[in-house]
């Protein structure tokens, strides 16, 4: 480890550089990526970099309708009807001596940036009291960056990888991970992996499933003067959303788990009306329920939600035959895994190593691509990373520098520990 924190020491400049020069570039999802996105470049920015690293195999791989289709018929993920113009994952591999091979899994989209918020210009990155500021920087370009400086470290303090190392940066993540989909789709491996994402110094070792579900409302439009002539949509909504609270009430009293908050259903959406002297025929809401792994299922969650706003329909006379429509637009399922393998205990390894201290193992209430890796590729998955969730989407968006750096020393470490394990 001495050795490692040398060279990191003496190359820190060209790490953050690294950083920076990806953070300028603007690498938005359009629309959560339904419309497009402007990763091409950032993609060829990497690309860049992994031929200078002298990467063995640098792999561009386009994502298709057709791969998350076959992924919604197998596996119940993926999000259709996104625009995949100029977008494409790079895969990059560094050969090692046939120890255990690893994959590193970040994605190079972001969500806009609400430009009249900031400081400054979003793009143009700055440091200021050790943190790097920059849209993008924790969600999550720091944690695509650590991934590849480690190898740009082993090599830099000479020494050979013992196995495999490949780095996945994938796009539409922030759609709902479309690009980690088509990556495991089209087979990508490694005996173990680790997804990027910030995680503060902890390890997130579960997170929540989610399911976006969206409610359309109909009613009959009338003057408000006569609103006993119409039906009013928004308010037989809010009925609609009563039986959802009563349901979530219920989840709370039923399932637990150690590592992650209680499920939850959020209405973050709601529309309906076109004037206060009109009583509305139209309401729509739209909400987030996140779920737990093992004791809950994707199935299951859908079929409860949707239960109890048709039960809640049958006891008024206008829902009862003009039930709503429900409809889900996104969904990603629930991660866990097993404490004991033998992947968590050469992390844990790795983590004392350079921090000097165990590393407190937790869950996460945001779903990502660690659920993908994990259950569709079936390969042992950790997420680890530099940043903070506080961070993700936040206007002045930063991370800690000191973050960045143990991220870079542990990647490396458990690069070692992990290929050599027998």
């Amino acid at each position: 480890m001495s050795k490692l924190r040398e060279t990191l020491e003496k190359n820190k400049a060209l790490y953050v550089d690294k950083l920076m020069d990806l953070v300028r570039i603007d690498t938005h999802d359009i629309g959560h990526g339904i419309f497009g996105g402007l990763e091409k470049e950032g993609q060829e920015y990497f690309i860049s970099l992994l031929k200078e690293m002298g990467a063995d195999e640098i792999e561009t791989h386009p994502v298709t309708e057709a791969l998350i289709s076959e992924s919604i018929e197998k596996y119940q993920e993926g999000n259709p009807g996104h625009n995949y113009e100029n977008r494409f994952n790079v895969y990059g591999t560094f050969k090692g001596n046939g120890g255990k091979s690893i994959l590193f899994n970040s994605h190079m989209d972001t969500m806009p940036a609400q430009k009249e918020l900031w400081r400054r210009d979003p793009h143009e990155p700055y440091v200021e009291n050790g943190k790097m500021y920059g849209l993008g920087v924790c969600d999550m370009k720091s944690g695509l960056m650590a991934s590849t400086m480690a190898v740009h470290l082993l090599k830099d303090a000479g020494y050979d990888l013992p196995g495999d190392v490949l780095i996945t940066s994938v796009i539409d993540e922030e759609g709902g991970g479309n690009g980690s989909i088509a990556a495991v789709m089209h087979g990508i491996r490694a005996d173990a992996a680790v997804v990027c994402e910030p995680s503060d110094n902890e390890l997130i070792a579960a997170h929540m499933g989610f399911v976006f579900f969206e409610v359309e409302v109909s009613g009959i439009a009338v003057h408000s003067g006569t609103k006993w002539n119409g039906v009013n949509a928004i308010h037989k909504a809010m009925k609609l959303v009563d039986a959802i609270d009563e349901l979530e009430h219920n989840w709370l009293l039923t399932y637990k788990h150690p590592l992650l908050p209680p499920p939850n259903s959020n209405v973050g959406v709601m529309e309906g009306g076109t004037a206060g002297s009109t009583v509305p025929d139209r309401c729509i809401f739209r909400t987030c329920v996140h779920y737990l792994p093992e004791v809950m299922t994707r199935d299951q969650v859908i079929k409860e939600y949707t239960g109890a706003i048709l039960e809640r329909c049958q006891g008024d006379s206008w829902l009862k035959n003009h039930p709503p429509k429900i409809s889900i637009y996104q969904a990603g399922g629930s991660f866990e895994m097993d404490l004991s393998h033998e992947f968590v205990s050469s992390f844990k390894e790795s983590f004392k190593s350079v921090k000097n201290e165990e590393v407190k193992i937790v869950g996460s209430p945001s779903g990502c691509d660690s659920r993908l890796w994990k259950n569709i590729a079936k390969m042992p998955t950790l997420q680890y990373g530099p940043g903070t969730l506080a961070q993700c989407h936040a206007v002045d968006e930063h991370i800690d520098l000191d973050q960045y750096f143990d991220a870079i020393l542990v990647y490396a470490e458990l690069i070692l520990n992990w290929g050599n394990n027998k």
